[in-house]
């Protein structure tokens, strides 16, 4: 029964200069023979090819799992978006029903509220309004 130590003569042909290369960097890959050096140099590269094959299904996998966690993420992003526009909807409703605001009025508010939430990148600070509404700042 063979083991896993044992060795099977084989021969194969290589390049003049890949093999000139292969003993000068005997000492460097730390064997004896050439031998060893192309047994070491065989299970390097074939880790190095089967390293590709897992990282690629890694990668698909991982790739998966992401797009599938941002899809969820996006869809409760979405739900909550339209249950604060359906909320702000009626407060503006209620708004504009219980006060007498005139259309030029009502322009100027909405270009004034646009440059804030521009300048402000969207973070509405309530008592910021109040304090404005109020003249305090």
């Amino acid at each position: 029964m063979a083991n896993e130590s044992e060795k099977v003569r084989t021969g194969f042909y290589i390049e003049k200069e890949v093999l000139d290369r292969c003993d000068d960097l005997l000492s460097l890959a730390n064997v004896k023979s050439r031998n060893e050096f192309v047994t070491e140099a065989l299970k390097f590269y074939s880790g190095y090819l089967t390293s590709h094959k897992v990282e690629n299904y890694l990668l698909q996998t991982l790739s998966s799992v992401l797009t599938s966690t941002v899809r969820d993420t996006e869809d409760r992003i979405a739900r909550m978006d339209f249950k604060l526009a359906v909320e702000i909807s009626k407060l503006a409703h209620v708004i504009a029903y219980s006060h007498n605001i005139d259309e030029q009025t009502l322009e100027k508010l909405h270009l004034k509220c646009l440059d804030e939430v521009k300048r402000i990148n969207g973070a509405v600070d309530f008592e910021s309004a109040y304090k404005y509404q109020k003249r305090e700042t």
